[in-house]
């Protein structure tokens, strides 16, 4: 006499759990890598709006605004470049993740970028490093 199931082995569950959780695991550390090059291509565009901003304050008053010879990017520095070059307006945001500053090199100007896991730079002449 044979008896038939209709159902699921045991092992076959814990294989289905297994593969669901290797999959949704590949699919995490995907998704990571996607949100943090995304933020780095809007602190990049963020950057570019700073240079855009040099240009118009170098037309106003003949000089570059800069925050000394060396800077850390950290908070007051990217508040301070939102009032002095954009007046007032939240162009880095804290959704980006990056803190901004800018170094004074030569007559020139840097534009330095900064999270806990990467630094970008932005020389006047639009060469990148870090990127």
């Amino acid at each position: 006499m044979t008896t038939r199931s209709s159902g699921f082995s045991l092992i076959e569950l814990l294989v289905v759990v297994a593969i669901l959780g290797i999959l949704s695991a590949v699919g995490i550390v995907s998704y990571q890598g996607y949100i943090s090059g995304t933020k780095q291509k809007s602190a990049e565009n963020t950057m570019l709006q700073i240079a855009l901003a040099q240009t118009e304050e170098y037309s106003n008053s003949g000089d570059y605004y800069t925050q000394g010879d060396t800077c850390n990017p950290k908070s007051i520095n990217s508040d301070l470049i939102e009032t002095t070059l954009f007046g007032g307006g939240d162009v880095i945001t804290e959704d980006v993740g990056y803190e901004m500053c800018i170094q004074e090199v030569g007559t020139n100007y840097k534009v330095i970028a900064s999270n806990e896991k990467k630094t970008i730079t932005m020389t006047a002449n639009g060469i990148w490093t870090g990127k």
